[in-house]
């Protein structure tokens, strides 16, 4: 045996026997643990040295988001990384996962395969751990999620949809609800919530109605800056909080014959005038992430628009975050708008007009690395695009702790508090179109009442599209309502009577018996965007519409994909409307829908409406308070509602001049934006203005508000201008403030408004950003029909806007 014995200084500390070191005192030098991983140094300071130290695959990874629900594999209570997410890792370096925990008849998941809360974390916590385990460089994986009205998964809280969230206008309120499903998500290990949607919705026939704030660039851009700022909080790294990414950038909403994606054709006055504000407030409170959309503008797709993502998006609003394609987006440019040949020209036209990351990650892979090495692409991009990534990951703090406590997210997770603010939200989202004769609200000492309709008691049909599978403990349906509401006191007949679209199975005589049996009725009705197991997709995630087949059909007429040609309302519901009225008995319709639908009928004949769009998990209860009087409503219509498809387009801010009537009736629509009724009466009296013109201007607008009736209640007061002689032709008025504001019967209250610079700003004939001096025409009112108090102001000098 070979047996030497090393000296250091004067200790015989280790002894070489064969080869083989053995050292019981032997301290190795100590390893220089690299700069990006050190939480002292700056973020830049990391972000260089990570992209310094990374291979181009490694770079190309982290521009890639693959779909999450095939990364992890479940056998019963336990879950682990698949194959697929193993193979992700090892060849392509993935750095980002969306809808991991995405459940629905797309995904296959189910309440069996998918994950509950504690699961959920589970499994993210198991993802993480095999990118630290397993590459070389342990960059954390950003997941993303679907976060329009709660996290899209199973367990979460379900608030009402976008529509209905802007139906409040309590944007204090639906900040607080972001706060909530941004902690829901975070907690299972999400750091990216997709949302809120911007997009201006003035073509109802469009499918995505629902997932909007309606149609007005002030009302979407209060929203917007509501659910970014509860979505991030004042510190991403907070572990309850998450990255709003803001969609779908820019004008998808009004899409030519309402077709999803299709091409727009507008002016660039009009996109800075009224498509891209909500956006540009948004990104102004901090948002750090912006999706592209679909569709084109005057010919160029968004994905491939640098004057969008570029010069509009950074240059002038500053926007320092990441840029991500909507799903195969980028592939869209060569499979759907034909403007590239082939998907390396894809990929090198997205990434040279702005974008840093490719959800779906077909294009940015092998296409964008080959045309980085033909030189369509430089390296000082790619690096760029990577960078913006990383540094939020740091600043998110995910490399000092990449996971997440499952406990803590099956505790937390639609908790007592989270329910109750559903209900808040969805109380607050119903609008009264219709009360002759004081129908409602109801009387507790009814005897008995019908309650029919296909909405009436169809959890499914009240939640809308991105919706995970539900437990039906969870989920409250306008019958449940109602009979938790009388608990017994009075019968209660529920006869369904049709479907939304299917005409197999119609019982309306049977309807009929239940309401002649009753006091008063309440049908429910309206449309549905509830996926099913028998729906198609493409790839995109987007339903396809099936015009063959046998059997029945599905309720779903609307949701991502399902754009209609007509407004009316479908299958028997009409019907059973009808033959319901006929009995005489007081009747309240009960609409539940993703976009306006033709009330024409109703309006005329029943003599109460309430719209409560998809009001989520709590909408039975959220609806039955508003029916018997336990909530005063105070919604308002965040859309026009038109009288005919005929009519449209038909947004209230149309440009000069005034509308006509056609033939066959009026050009107005059957519901103004921003109307809405309550149990109350308000007054508005001693309208009062301040002017201030100095080096800046500013106005300030007082009205008192009196609430003349016995009932406590809501108003929401709207604050209206017109420029009268402006340079360039501007809308017949337009929405600029607004305030839910509470009184007690008969309190006086005095509204303040105030209002700046940007507030009077036009685009001019040379594009340029300016308040004109002339006369301004203020109206303050209940909606942008019934302006109750209006003043005039003379501005006396130009101002620029910089």
């Amino acid at each position: 045996m070979n047996i030497t014995m090393i000296r250091k200084g004067s200790i015989w500390s280790c002894l070489l026997i064969s080869g083989m070191v053995c050292c019981p005192f032997f301290v190795p030098a100590q390893q220089t643990v690299p700069r990006y991983k050190d939480p002292k140094a700056t973020v830049e300071e990391r972000v260089k040295d990570l992209l310094g130290r990374m291979t181009q695959e490694e770079k190309i990874g982290q521009l890639s988001t693959l779909l999450g629900w095939e990364m992890y594999d479940k056998k019963g209570d336990k879950v682990r990384v698949s194959a697929k997410f193993k193979e992700a890792i090892a060849q392509r370096h993935i750095g980002n996962l969306w809808a991991t925990l995405r459940a629905d008849p797309w995904t296959k998941k189910t309440l069996l395969t998918g994950l509950d809360p504690y699961l959920a974390a589970e499994a993210t916590n198991e993802l993480q751990r095999y990118v630290m385990e397993h590459s070389r460089l342990q960059i954390p994986v950003f997941i993303a999620e679907e976060c329009p009205h709660g996290h899209m998964a199973i367990g979460t809280t379900v608030f009402p949809t976008s529509i209905g969230q802007s139906s409040t206008w309590d944007p204090e309120l639906i900040g607080r609800m972001a706060g909530v499903i941004a902690m829901e998500a975070r907690l299972q290990g999400a750091h990216i919530g997709y949302g809120p949607v911007l997009d201006l919705a003035r073509e109802p026939r469009w499918s995505r109605v629902e997932e909007t704030y309606g149609e007005d660039p002030v009302l979407n851009g209060i929203m917007g800056v509501a659910m970014v700022k509860g979505f991030q909080g004042t510190h991403i790294g907070s572990g309850r909080n998450v990255i709003s990414t803001l969609k779908h950038f820019a004008a998808y909403g009004v899409p030519e014959g309402g077709h999803n994606g299709g091409g727009v054709n507008t002016g660039v006055r009009e996109l800075y005038q009224s498509y891209l504000p909500p956006f540009k407030a948004a990104v102004e409170a901090g948002a750090l992430s912006v999706m592209a959309a679909y569709n084109s503008i005057d010919g160029i797709p968004c994905s491939a628009n640098a004057w969008l993502m570029n010069d509009v998006l950074r240059k002038q609003w500053g926007f320092n975050g990441f840029m991500v394609s909507d799903l195969g987006s980028i592939d869209g440019l060569l499979t759907a708008n034909h403007v590239a040949a082939d998907m390396k020209e894809a990929a090198a036209m997205a990434m040279n007009a702005g974008l840093d990351n490719d959800l779906g990650g077909v294009a940015f892979s092998a296409p964008l690395m080959e045309a980085l090495k033909n030189g369509t692409v430089s390296q000082e991009r790619i690096d760029e695009a990577v960078a913006r990534m990383l540094r939020l990951k740091f600043e998110m703090g995910l490399f000092e702790n990449p996971y997440v406590k499952p406990k803590l997210a099956k505790q937390v997770v639609r908790n007592k508090a989270a329910v109750a603010l559903a209900r808040q939200v969805a109380r607050e989202s119903v609008v009264l179109l219709k009360n002759e004769k004081h129908t409602l609200p109801f009387s507790r000492s009814i005897k008995s009442i019908a309650v029919v309709g296909p909405n009436a008691d169809n959890m499914y049909n009240q939640l809308g599209d991105y919706t995970a599978p539900q437990d039906s403990a969870n989920v409250f349906t306008l019958l449940e309502g109602i009979q938790a509401k009388l608990n017994g006191a009075a019968k209660v007949n529920y006869v369904k009577g049709c479907d939304i679209r299917d005409t197999t199975d119609v019982r309306i005589d049977a309807a009929v018996a239940a309401v002649q049996a009753a006091d008063v009725a309440v049908v429910v009705i309206g449309g549905s965007s509830a996926r099913d197991f028998k729906t198609e997709y493409i790839s995109t995630g987007a339903a396809t519409v099936s015009q063959q087949g046998t059997g029945t059909v599905s309720d779903m007429e609307s949701g991502e994909g399902y754009d209609r040609s007509t407004l009316d309302l479908l299958g028997k519901q009409l019907d059973l409307l009808q033959a319901v009225v006929r009995t005489g008995k007081p009747v309240v319709v009960v609409f539940i829908g993703g976009r306006p639908l033709n009330l024409n009928w109703a309006e005329a004949n029943a003599p109460a409406i309430l719209n409560a769009w998809y009001p989520g998990q709590e909408g039975g209860n959220a609806i039955a308070d508003v029916l018997f009087g336990d909530f005063n409503p105070a919604g308002r219509l965040p859309v026009s509602v038109p009288r005919s498809v005929g009519q449209l387009p038909v947004y209230y801010n149309y440009k000069s001049p005034q509308k006509h009537d056609y033939v066959e009736g009026p050009s107005g629509p059957l519901y103004d934006f921003g109307f809405g009724l309550s149990y109350s009466k308000f007054d508005y009296k001693n309208l009062q203005v301040s002017l201030k013109e100095t080096t800046d201007l500013q106005l300030d607008i007082n009205v008192e508000l009196t609430n003349t009736s016995d009932v406590d209640g809501d108003e929401v007061v709207q604050l209206y201008i017109h420029d009268e002689a402006a340079s360039v032709v501007v809308p017949v008025k337009q929405l600029k403030a607004f305030r839910r504001v509470h009184l007690k019967a008969h309190e006086t209250k005095t509204v303040s408004f105030g209002l700046l610079k940007n507030d009077l700003m036009l685009y001019n004939q040379l594009m340029e950003p300016v308040v004109e001096a002339g006369v301004f025409k203020l109206m303050v009112g209940a909606s942008s029909k019934d302006i109750r108090l209006e003043t005039k102001i003379n501005i006396n000098q130009n101002y620029k806007i910089k």
